[in-house]
This record gives structure tokens, sequence and C-alpha cells, in this order.
């Protein structure tokens, strides 16, 4: 037999088991009250057989009596609340979500990734300017001047003075290190990146997807609160959040690209902020950052 219970079933039941102990309790306190009143005439010149018989004065009010029964409805006390434990299933609420929910109706404008742009070649040096000397400043070379090197007896040598070297400045600092190289943000990989709960599912990469992509959609809808001033007003549409997926699996640098107004940009975001960690996207077998753009569909339901 399957019984299946929730939890209001569960503690009704256990709500009632409880009432049925306290009435059987004030019942036998009232039976036995009754069966109390002039029980010392009556055995005011009894003699007992054994001390024993009399341990609770008197035989009539002896409550070890209805030690039977008691025992038999503590064990069916027992085999019920084991069986409303067993019987105790929760059920996930169910989550309205849009058949349409991943589809755009049109063509987005998406920004394109944020990279890096490599500097701009510096300029070439300009051409050297050759200016014309004017005939006037040219003056003839004198002629050169011969002198005699030679060295007689006779001739004294001074010694000269000895060259004091000038101590050479510091060197110059070395030049800063340059800024690190921002990772490329990618539009398009070979492996996505993937909602989690789906990595030790098993299965190929596109049975994979399919169980990230209907997680996901359970995530959002689940956690997605509808604006009241766009729910009053019958505001229905849909918005578009881009978000970057960072090495890491960490949702980042989240921006809305569509909005309906009525707070339903601002709803769609704080489901956005809310996100686990991911499955980061691979490149050649590394992980890089990916741009993410995740439609989200506001609808009434009826």
């Amino acid at each position: 037999m399957d019984i299946a219970l929730t939890g209001t079933n569960v503690l009704i039941a256990l709500t009632l088991l409880a009432l049925l102990v306290i009435g059987i309790i004030l019942f036998f306190k009232t039976f036995l009250k009754g069966k109390a009143d002039n029980l010392t005439d009556k055995y005011v010149d009894h003699k007992w057989k054994s001390p024993l018989v009399a341990r609770n004065k008197y035989p009539d009010v002896n409550p070890f009596n209805f030690s039977r029964p008691l025992f038999l409805f503590g064990l069916a006390a027992a085999l019920a609340m084991t069986l409303f434990a067993f019987s105790w299933t929760s059920y996930e609420d169910e989550v309205f979500i849009p058949e349409d929910a991943l589809d755009f109706e049109e063509e987005i404008e998406i920004e394109p990734p944020r990279t890096k742009e490599p500097p701009p070649p510096p300029p070439p040096p300009p051409p050297p300017v050759i200016e014309e000397v004017p005939e006037e400043e040219i003056e003839e070379e004198d002629e050169p001047v011969f002198e005699s090197m030679d060295v007689e007896e006779e001739t004294v040598i001074e010694e000269p003075e000895p060259v004091v070297e000038e101590e050479a400045p510091p060197p110059p600092p070395p030049p800063p290190p340059p800024p690190p190289e921002e990772d490329e943000i990618f539009k398009v990989v070979e492996q996505m990146p993937r909602f989690p709960g789906c990595e030790n599912a098993g299965g190929t990469n596109e049975e994979k997807d399919k169980c990230a992509q209907d997680k996901m959609l359970q995530f959002i809808y689940k956690n997605l609160k509808y604006p009241a001033i766009a729910r009053e007003n019958g505001v229905e549409g849909m918005c578009v959040i881009q978000f970057v997926v960072d090495k890491s699996g960490n949702v980042t640098e989240a921006n809305v690209v569509r909005d309906i107004g009525a707070g339903c940009g601002d709803a769609a975001m704080k489901v956005v902020g809310k996100m686990p960690q991911w499955t980061p996207g691979k490149q050649r077998g590394r992980n890089v950052k990916v741009l993410y753009t995740l439609p989200v569909r506001f609808k009434l339901e009826g």
C-alpha cells in the first residue's frame, strides 16, 4: 500500500493522536476517581491474603489492571507514528515556465565582447631637416702645421699628471612592468558554460547542455518575483540580461540589454545575482571567459 502524506496531513494526524492520548488519560482519571468513593468502608474489616494485593491500597483502583489494553494502545500509537513518518512526502512547488522562455522574438543587438585592443604603433620619427649653410660662413681650413717629435738627450720630459676618472652616474631606474593583459572575452566557444547540476549526470555534451538548460529555467522561474506594478498593469514581455561567466564559473559584469519596464529588468537582475557558480566554458581545453545572453520572459498565468 502506497500512502503519500503531505506535511500538513502528518501534522493533523499527530495532533489527533495526541488528543486521543489526552482523552484516554482523562477517561481513566475520571473512571478511577468514581470508583474510589466509599472504599474505606468497604474494606474496613477485610483481611488481605498477601500484602502485595493491597500495594495500591485497594484492588478496585489498581491501574495495573489496565496494563494490557494500555500496552496495546501504546503499541498501536507507535506503529501509527512510524507509518506517518514513512508516508511523509515532500512535494516541490510547481514552477510556471513559459514554453518559449528561451526564444528570441527578434534579433537583439548584442554588445560585442569587451576585449583589450592592442595599442596603436608609435608615429614614425620626423625626417631630418637639412639646412643650407651660406658660403660666407664657410671658412677655408688652415693648412696643418707639423711639429717635430724628435727627442734629444737634453730634452726634459715632464711626467703627465694622472687622469682621475670621474664616478659614473648611477644607472637609470628600470622601466615599470607592463600592465597585465586582460583575458579575452569570447562569445562562442567549443564548450559553452553550463548551469551547475548536470556534470555528473552522464551522457553526451548535448544531453548535459539540455539538462543544464532545464535546471537553469527551474532556478530562474522559481526565484523570479513578478513585480506588483507590472502584474497590476498587465505588463508582459521579455527582458534580456547579459553577463560574463569567468574562468572560475562566477557570474560577473551583469547588465540589462533589454528592459520592458515596470521593474521587470531589476527583478531579472536579482535572479541573475542569486545564481550559483557555473561550469566555465572551454576553448582548446582551457577555461576562458564567455559572454552569455539570457532572455527572461515575463508572462502572466491564466
